[in-house]
């Protein structure tokens, strides 16, 4: 068994232990003294700890010691090396922080403040990341990505927000923050850049989008809506007038659909527990306008099991809904389905639509006292000319306009064979540039299926002179003409003729022929002819 000692048996017990190996020294006297005589033993008191014993004495024990050297000199090296190297002056001292150091440094480096990051797809699926600021707008990052693509700005470019697993898209309305929108997503949701031509198409057309059997007043009014305040009454908050039909609403929880008679008000959608009435008793809330958006439902046959294809849904604006939350409505037609949603945007916003509306034409209004407005093409700004004479001269007559094209065309075809005489192709074998050319136009869409035609016709709106060129699947050496009218597509095909041993284009079974589809697609612009109206709008995809 192991006894404590006291210290100084302890003590002299090493003293004795340690003191044979040292070397003895003399002192001044001749006397022998050794090394551990010379000075007293070291005994910091941070190093020993003192216990009390059991025979009432202490008893101190070493401890390990932190060598904090190292630790020391890293520390004095890393205040020391900032101020041994020379000062590098900012020659951008506007873009470091508001302090404005005039040096170069890590604190000196300007950081982003309330920057996000978002991805947007254009229509051939390839994203692009842009960072966008915490109150940029949805019309904000539609110009930065027209000025990034270099497209042609106009008023028609929207952000859409679509959500694949519910089969939902919609597009943001320009003074939307898109951060806030993008906020209440789902993580497989996206954004994509494209074209709506009917975003602000009820401003200019508003008879078109509101049926005058389905616009009425409330029970508060008497009479009928003028059809030139149609518009005005809807941005008017002080009147109330509502859209009222019948609509298949799907049921909750269920596969099924019921027939409702359903009512929009600027204080929500209704719909009645009672045949086709109004009285509060038999008033059923669906949904308030100001907590919900509304939704094109790009496959409700297949995920809904819809009962029509024109089905729209009314959806919570803050949350990511579940399937059970959403109101999934069906219209018989079309036209009534545009009237449900544009009248659900118009009584939710107001006037801020009609403000974003006009935004772009003050833009265009203000910029046109210094540069010349860039014209677009449209039924305004191409019209036919006669430059016959010394001086042009617009050609007013269509019949004089289509005799004037035609003779166009019998010039360009003896240029054509004066050329070959010169040593070009004979002209059996059409030009590879004539032949190729129609294909670098943004409504060229090559090999594409009729389905997939009516598709991009849909997502830019359904306006009138929408129109895009394909190839024929049938046949191998026509075209396919796709235009809209009257929210109806039709198709038109563009067969191959041959004349004096030289292929020409038409699709009026060969009253009008044209060398080839650039010359076909600037004529209907200019002229309806055949077609129920005139080519006024193309439809393009654009690859970010």
């Amino acid at each position: 068994m192991t006894s404590l000692l006291p210290y100084k048996s302890l003590h002299s017990t090493c003293k004795t232990r340690h003191s044979d190996p040292a070397p003895p020294f003399h002192d001044s006297h001749g006397n022998g003294v050794r090394s551990n005589e010379l000075a007293p033993a070291r005994r910091p008191a941070s190093n020993l700890a003192t216990t009390p014993s059991p025979l009432g004495q202490k008893v101190r024990r070493s401890k390990p010691m932190r060598i904090l050297a190292v630790r020391q000199l890293q520390e004095e090296e890393q205040q020391v090396r900032p101020a041994s190297l020379p000062a590098i002056p900012n020659p951008f001292p506007e873009l470091c922080s508001p302090t404005g150091s005039p040096t170069l440094g890590s604190d000196s480096l300007p950081q982003p403040a309330g920057t996000h990051i978002i991805q947007v797809f254009g229509e051939d699926g390839v994203g692009k990341v842009v960072e966008v600021p915490a109150d940029m707008t949805a019309r904000d990052v539609c110009q930065l990505l027209v000025y990034k693509s270099h497209c042609l700005d106009d008023e028609c470019w929207t952000l859409v927000e679509h959500h694949p697993l519910l089969g939902l898209e919609r597009c943001v309305e320009d003074h939307e923050l898109v951060v806030q929108v993008q906020a209440y997503m789902f993580p497989d949701s996206k954004f994509f850049f494209r074209k709506n031509y009917a975003k602000y198409e009820f401003f200019r057309k508003p008879l078109n989008f509101f049926p005058e059997q389905m616009v009425a007043w409330c029970q508060d009014s008497n009479g009928t809506i003028p059809p030139s305040q149609l518009l005005q009454t809807f941005l008017n908050s002080s009147r109330c007038p509502e859209i009222q039909g019948f609509l298949y609403m799907k049921e909750m929880g269920r596969k099924s659909w019921k027939k409702l008679f359903v009512f929009l008000r600027r204080s929500g959608l209704y719909c009645s527990t009672k045949g086709m009435s109004k009285e509060p008793r038999h008033l059923h809330l669906l949904s308030d306008l100001d907590e919900s958006n509304v939704f094109t439902v790009t496959a409700g046959r297949k995920m809904y099991n819809a009962p029509t294809d024109y089905q729209f849904c009314i959806k919570p604006c803050k949350g990511r809904a579940e399937l059970k939350e959403l109101r999934v409505l069906c219209a018989e037609d079309e036209q009534s389905r545009t009237c449900w949603m544009t009248a659900f945007r118009v009584l939710k916003y107001g006037i801020l639509l009609y403000q974003n509306y006009k935004i772009p034409h003050q833009r265009k209004t203000a910029s046109s006292n210094f540069s010349t407005a860039v014209r677009s093409v449209s039924e305004n700004s191409l019209v036919a000319m006669d430059f016959s004479g010394r001086t042009g001269r617009v050609i007013d007559n269509p019949a004089e306009a289509l005799s004037a094209a035609k003779e166009e065309g019998h010039t360009w075809r003896k240029r054509s064979q004066r050329m070959n005489v010169l040593g070009n192709p004979c002209p059996q074998d059409p030009p590879i540039l004539t032949s190729v050319i129609h294909r670098t136009q943004l409504w060229f869409h090559g090999r594409i299926m009729r389905e997939e035609s009516h598709r991009l016709i849909t997502q830019q709106g359904q306006v009138d002179g929408l129109f895009l060129l394909r190839d024929s699947r049938s046949n191998p050496k026509a075209f396919v003409l796709t235009l809209c009218h009257h929210q109806k597509i039709r198709h038109f095909q563009i067969l191959p003729y041959e004349e004096d041993g030289q292929v020409f284009l038409s699709l009026d079974d060969g009253s009008t022929k044209f060398m080839d589809l650039i010359h076909l697609v600037e004529f209907y612009q200019l002229n309806r002819g055949a077609l129920p109206c005139k080519l006024k709008h193309p439809c393009t995809m654009v690859t970010l």
